[in-house]
């Protein structure tokens, strides 16, 4: 267990682990127990879908309870920005979750210690451990601190396509678009990099495995410099 350091994981998750095979299996990849030519069952899978039907359990009895006087739909949506692939790869990058996993050298290779989809799995595969170890009591904790928190920010990035181009709109800033500036990586791991632009002004940029994740991501950016100007 010291070999991969994951006391430091669970310091920052906030939960000692009684089994620790748990943990070591909810950061083992899929490439990783294939290149080891262990049990596929050994890897993050099953532990990480049961992690999910607990996450969307308590997140939404969260905003039931949180907002009583929305409707259905609204918290519907409130939901779905908390706890979407983009969500939680935030939640995993603030518990430097990546650093922790365990990846074939093919995923290592590709960027994959810091893919969203790979490090939001992650997360959801730490809630259903914790849950297989302690209970429901211990997995309700570490979302409610480290999923279902920062919502404002979530939200924002959530919704920053529709944000920005609203913000543009009602203040005649310009005219908003996003350029394509980078493409590379081989078709199951593809890499964009693109570029928000209001007029002949660049105002963000952000990368992801997808062409709308990076405009996404530049959209986010540029909402926080817009705030952060707004501020000053």
């Amino acid at each position: 267990m010291n070999q991969y350091g994951f006391e430091g994981l669970e310091q920052k998750i906030g939960y000692t682990y009684t089994d620790k095979k748990l943990l070591r299996q909810a950061m083992t990849h899929t490439s990783f127990a294939n290149e080891q030519k262990m049990n596929k069952l050994k890897s993050y899978e099953r532990i990480e879908f049961l992690g999910d039907a607990i996450l969307e359990m308590v997140s939404s009895e969260f905003f039931y309870f949180t907002y009583p006087d929305l409707p259905e739909g609204k918290l519907t949506q409130m939901r779905a920005s908390s706890v979407c692939e983009q969500a939680l790869a935030i939640t995993a990058r603030d518990l430097s979750l990546g650093s922790y996993m365990l990846l074939g050298k093919g995923e290592e290779l590709t960027g994959g210690r810091d893919r969203d989809s790979i490090i939001a799995d992650g997360v959801e595969a730490i809630i259903g451990s914790i849950y297989l170890d302690g209970g429901l009591a211990p997995a309700k904790e570490f979302i409610l601190t480290h999923v279902l928190n920062d919502l404002e920010k979530k939200q924002l990035f959530y919704d920053a396509k529709s944000i920005l181009q609203e913000k543009v709109q009602i203040g005649h800033l310009g005219n908003l678009s996003y350029k394509l500036i980078a493409e590379d990586g081989p078709d199951h791991a593809k890499h964009f990099a693109v570029e928000a632009w209001l007029d002949d002004t660049r105002i963000g940029s952000g990368e992801g495995h997808s062409k709308k994740l990076a405009e996404q991501h530049a959209a986010y950016q540029a909402l926080l410099q817009m705030q952060a100007q707004e501020t000053n």
